[in-house]
């Protein structure tokens, strides 16, 4: 491609609101979908598009959730909707750089965003599969079937929101950082993932401003069966999904400098050498908090090597409450 053409799409890339571009198409802005880094629209056809702008290149780029193939810059966006040459697309972004003595009929500006904060694409690409997936309503295959997870704790307000599934009937845990979504833990029968090219950040239950306990577990699965087990009213939830990150630390940091008077933070982990690990670890960054009236609990299966599910099906299959006995020990009081 000769250099000036190169440059002029360069500039297409770069210099185009693609909000506004997607505004003047007849897409409308989400705001409530929105965020710093990533915008939501919705096209007059039942379209629905991620926009964020490239945080290596810095163009702006979309990704539709109804098509995992409709996605890239202004340059994608314009051919997949209008099936129109380079050439052609070329005539028709250029009044939108000032190169052309023509002007463009430009959208109302509540209509679009200014700017945004720059976004990996892979973190762009992840709000738009998680915006295709639906949120659970009181019932999942996987999740009652083979986890044994009540229809009633999937449907508890707590969790309203907090798990979802998606085209494949995975379960869908999605993990938020302080930017928002950053990837989401995926479960079904003999798979378990995360979100290629996501971050961990932490998995958590609505809050309620009564809460004063706040449980802690190596996945969100292991959440929903603790609270299937102790129904603890005041609770909340968090997952860590595996080992932890540097984001997590300061994540769970913050969260506990939060809590309330008194306020207790039981390690719900598993009865494992990784689980009493991982135990130590939350221990550590509650104490660096020097919060002296939070209780840290140790709080695990009594058999070796379970975790919480491994006890709520022992409890269901032997078909009483408290057939599978699990212990708590109260390890430390902050001083």
């Amino acid at each position: 491609m000769f250099p000036i053409r190169q440059q002029e799409i360069d500039d297409f890339k770069r210099r185009i609101n693609l909000t506004e571009y997607a505004a003047a198409q007849g897409y409308v802005l989400d705001r409530k979908e929105s965020s710093r880094n990533s915008v939501t629209m919705r096209g007059p056809d039942g379209d629905k598009i991620i926009i964020g702008k490239d945080a290596n290149s810095g163009h702006w780029i979309y990704f539709s959730v109804r098509n995992d193939a409709d996605n890239g810059t202004i340059i994608d966006f314009v051919q997949n909707r209008f099936q129109e040459g380079l050439g052609e697309v070329r005539k028709a972004l250029r009044p939108w750089v000032g190169s052309s003595p023509q002007s463009p009929r430009r959208p109302a500006p509540e209509s679009f965003v200014g700017d945004v904060e720059p976004i990996s694409r892979d973190l762009a690409r992840i709000r738009a599969q998680f915006a295709a997936m639906r949120p659970v309503q009181g019932t999942h295959l996987y999740l009652e079937q083979e986890r044994l997870i009540p229809a009633a704790v999937l449907a508890d307000p707590r969790f309203a929101g907090r798990i979802y599934t998606d085209r494949h009937g995975n379960a869908v845990f999605p993990h938020h950082d302080r930017d928002g979504l950053c990837g989401f833990e995926l479960r079904n029968t003999r798979f378990k993932g995360f979100a290629k090219g996501g971050q961990k950040g932490l998995w958590y239950s609505a809050p309620t401003p009564g809460d004063r306990n706040l449980v802690i577990t190596e996945s969100a699965i292991e959440s929903l069966s603790y609270h299937a087990l102790h129904s603890a009213e005041g609770t909340r939830y968090f997952s860590i999904a595996g080992e932890m990150n540097p984001v997590q630390r300061q994540l769970l940091e913050s969260a506990f400098r939060k809590l309330p008077p008194g306020a207790s933070i039981r390690m719900a982990t598993n009865h494992d050498a990784g689980g009493r690990h991982l135990a130590e670890q939350i221990k550590a960054i509650a104490l660096a908090t020097s919060r002296e009236d939070l209780a840290l609990i140790d709080n695990y299966p009594e058999r070796e090597g379970a975790d919480w599910n491994d006890v709520l099906r022992a409890v269901v299959g032997q078909g009483r409450e408290n057939g599978f006995r699990h212990q708590t020990n109260v390890t430390l009081i902050l001083k």
